[in-house]
């Protein structure tokens, strides 16, 4: 005698469809992340330069310098500032200057940080002299935060296009009035420049910096072997809203 066929309940239904849901398939499984950089390294080794003074903002520089330091099998990095040793940052935990303005090696890349230092710093002609001759011997000059105002006193930014932090942006854009102020951008760049918004957005302007020196598939590799979500949209700048701008 034939059995009746057997109609699935709705709550059978349901979990069926959850679990489908759940499950990965081969088109949607994500591949790990290895340890080994997707593009070998090519060319000679590069040198990036971190600018640091008394009062930087820690993210400002420890976030560019941690994505850069994913492929230190291509990138060196170095901590400059007017004279080597400890240097306390806008909170107080300190780091070490490798070398002063005076012994910088030559660099592919400086970046100059931001913090309340900078309050200090754009009325030190010493240090803005010195920061002025590295940048302009140097290929690529990027800035984090109010570091663009540091650039833009010392003139490098004259007839730029550039942005800085949307919460001191009176202060920032004070510092230079020849410069083609952004107000709305995650960052900019404009020829060798490339300056960020506030603090967190240096890291995105790192990332697309790896971008543009070796390629977005090395990028998206430091952004995921760092578990960083990545913003690629250098015109997504929330926080120029936010602050009136």
């Amino acid at each position: 005698m034939p059995m009746p066929p057997i109609t699935p309940s709705r709550r059978d239904l349901l979990i069926g469809s959850a679990l489908m849901a759940a499950a990965p398939t081969a088109s949607t499984a994500a591949t790990p992340v290895t340890g080994t950089p997707p593009v070998p390294p090519e060319g000679p080794r590069k040198t990036l330069g971190m600018v640091v003074f008394e009062g930087f903002e820690l993210l400002d520089v420890f976030g560019p310098l941690e994505m850069f330091g994913m492929i230190n099998d291509r990138v060196d990095t170095v901590l400059i500032a007017e004279k080597a040793g400890p240097v306390a940052s806008r909170t107080g935990p300190k780091t070490v200057a490798d070398v002063s303005f005076a012994d910088a090696p030559k660099l592919d890349i400086v970046m100059v940080p931001g913090g309340s230092g900078t309050r200090r710093e754009v009325d030190n002609p010493a240090f803005l002299s010195a920061m002025t001759q590295l940048a302009e011997a140097t290929p690529q000059v990027a800035s984090i935060c109010t570091g663009s105002g540091l650039l833009a006193k010392a003139g490098l930014l004259n007839g730029m296009r550039a942005t800085s932090n949307k919460m001191a942006w009176q202060w920032a854009t004070a510092q230079g009035k020849e410069v083609h102020w952004v107000p709305r951008a995650r960052w900019v760049e404009d020829g060798r420049f490339i300056t960020s918004s506030g603090v967190s957005a240096g890291t995105d302007m790192a990332l697309a910096l790896i971008a543009k020196l070796y390629g977005k598939v090395l990028a998206q590799w430091v952004a995921d072997r760092a578990e960083y979500r990545w913003n690629q949209d250098a015109s997504d700048d929330p926080f120029a809203a936010i602050n009136g701008l």
